[in-house]
Formats: C-alpha cells, structure tokens, sequence
C-alpha cells in the first residue's frame, strides 16, 4: 500500500502530527510519503520519509490552480490520500477528479473555523467539498465529527490523536522534585509563592486576554507563566501590565515538560481545541488542571480537571485560587492526571484506525 500524507502551511501542531503519522505508517510498512509546503518539511517529514514540495497555503489563492496541478502529479499512484486540514482536504478531493486509478481520499478535519463571516463562508464551501468527496472524514473533536457528518460525510468519526511523549508512561514523583526546584530557583519564585502553568501559541484560539483577566483577579501570590510565541505578545504584554496581572510571557521553551512538573496548576484557557496536544502532555506530568470546555478539550481531560466556560475570566479566576489554596484537591486532580493518561490512545491505536479507513470496506469506527 503506498499512502501519501497532504498538509497546509501549519503553526506546528499539524505537522508534527503529521510526523507522527508518517513514522508510525513507515515503522509499520506501509510506504508512505509526505506532500506539503517547503516551510513545514522539517516538522512533518521524519527522516527517511521521502517528501514532495507543493505549497498549500492558509487560504484561497490565484496559485491555488498550480499547487492542484502539482499535488494531482504527488499523488499519482497512492492507493490512499490522506489530508490534514480542509484547505488541503479540499486540494485532494479536486486534484484527484479524474483520476484513471483515483485513489482512496481520507481528511482530518483539525480546526473548527473561525474568524470573519468571509471567512466562515469560505470554510463552509471547503467543508462540503470535503465532505462529499472524502471516502473518510476524521475530526480531532467530537462538535467537528458533528459538522462533517451535517455536511453529508459518509464514513465520519473522531481521530485519534495521541500525546507525543505517551509511550514515556507517567513521571515518577521524583522527577517532579526536581523540576520544581530547578524551575522555582530559575524563575525566583518563592515557596510560599504559587506557580502557574499555561503553554499556548500567542494567538486568538488559545483565550489568553480572558487569561491575562483571569490572572488579575486571582487572591493568591501567584506567578503565571506562559510558554509559547505568537503574534499576540506585544498585546498581552499591554493588557497585563494594564490589569496589573502577575504573567510573565516565557516565549518559546524547549523544557515544557519541566514547566508541567513544576507548576501547582496548569491552565488552558482556550476558545477552541482539538485534541490539545499541550493538555495531553499535561496529563502525563500529573499536573492538577483548571481548562475551558472548548471543542475536544474535555473529551481529553474527562474528569482530570476542573472545568469553566470558555471566557470566563471570573470564573476561571476562582477555579484556579481554589485549586491553589486547597492541598487535597492538587493532590486529586494530579492522581486523576495520570489515570487518565495512561487511557488515551496509543501510537498503536492510531495506526489501527489509520488502516481501517484506509482499506475500505468497513466503517473506520469498527
């Protein structure tokens, strides 16, 4: 079986999906390549996986027509597309039209759409054209199985989406003792002082102004740390020091998982999620956890965290106090953390339901 992975230009997280995907299929057998723009070549082709060059942008464009042309010529020959995203889902199912031997098409649906009416109106015309053209639909969310299901897909059901680091298992508590101090030291935090976790990109989906608002309204001495860039920074450096919000924006780290060990409470505050790959991680660090239900998050989580209405600031505010004034409740959300990592889907999981959706004949949820 020869599969071909399509993605779009991506922040990240699609691709190392992506990467993922493509390792697992390889260490499987299967021959597998990926198709996308040169700037995520280094994120979504593991080494040895050959990849093809086609630019598949973040919206419609005049080069739309050649980038079709282009990825028709990348796929010749694969018994199963498989596309990350509607932009690229959309690409697929028109670039195969007419395919002597067309192969079989699979979309991952990986984002809600969101943004102007334009825009919206935009997604909804890609959202038909997926739905209709795809032999399988997956979402990385229970709302997105949904909406591609009302769009007339066929065979539709929620991806799985495994956490990078889920083969490690959960951390020992005496790795935990460690990063806490090292993190509390780097960082100046006192012992008497709270610590605050979020790890988000700096951009509009990850509800961070209702976390700046959040953090200014919390009755604790707390440090809120953030890990993660964006083109929001300079905007919630503003609103912080405007609220007078104890957060300070790391930027990028390549120690999150130290950042998790370390935190009394890890928060996500998003207006939408998948399959938050940052809460999965989360989970594995057996960290007490305060979230928005937003999209998948909860479907994630279950019920290792403590939940609020996506833009509740009050809210959120007080559900993180809680969980940092009362001992017994970290200690239960943490041992409730690491239950629930060792239930989410492997590796293994995913390559399953990846060939039943790839060989046809039967339902991808079998």
């Amino acid at each position: 079986m020869r599969v071909v992975q399509v993605l779009g230009s991506s922040a990240g997280g699609v691709a190392r999906h992506v990467a993922q995907v493509a390792q697992a299929l390889t260490d499987a057998g299967i021959d597998t390549r990926v198709v996308g723009p040169r700037s995520v070549e280094a994120l979504a082709a593991p080494p040895g996986v050959p990849f093809a060059a086609v630019e598949i942008t973040d919206r419609p464009r005049p080069a739309d027509v050649a980038a079709a042309t282009a990825l028709r010529r990348a796929v010749v020959g694969a018994d199963v597309v498989h596309a990350h995203g509607l932009r690229a889902g959309a690409l697929v199912v028109l670039a195969t039209r007419g395919l002597r031997a067309r192969p079989r098409i699979v979309v991952t649906v990986h984002n809600l759409p969101v943004g102007s009416r334009a825009v919206r109106g935009v997604s909804a015309v890609l959202e038909r054209i997926v739905a209709r053209g795809s032999d399988v639909v997956l979402g990385v969310s229970g709302d997105l199985v949904d909406a591609m299901a009302a769009r007339g897909a066929r065979d539709v059901a929620r991806a799985l989406v495994p956490a990078p680091s889920l083969a490690d298992g959960p951390v020992p508590e005496s790795e935990r003792s460690r990063a806490v101090a090292s993190v509390r030291e780097e960082l100046g935090i006192d012992p008497d002082e709270g610590l605050v976790v979020t790890v988000a990109r700096l951009a509009p989906q990850k509800g961070l102004s209702t976390l700046v608002d959040a953090a200014a309204m919390i009755d604790h001495d707390v440090t809120w740390v953030v890990a993660g860039d964006g083109p929001l920074r300079e905007e919630l450096l503003g609103r912080a020091v405007d609220r007078g919000a104890p957060v300070s924006l790391l930027g990028r780290r390549d120690d999150v998982d130290r950042l998790l060990l370390a935190a009394d409470v890890v928060v996500s505050a998003a207006v939408w999620e998948g399959q938050p790959i940052g809460v999965q991680e989360a989970l594995g660090a057996g960290a007490a956890l305060v979230v928005t239900d937003a999209g998948g998050t909860c479907e994630v989580t279950g019920d290792a965290a403590r939940v609020v209405p996506v833009g509740d600031a009050r809210g959120l505010a007080d559900a993180v106090g809680h969980v940092l004034g009362d001992e017994a409740e970290r200690d239960r959300l943490r041992s409730a953390a690491r239950d629930r990592f060792l239930a989410l889907p492997r590796v293994e999981d995913v390559v399953g339901q990846l060939l039943r959706a790839y060989a046809g004949g039967t339902s991808v949820t079998s």
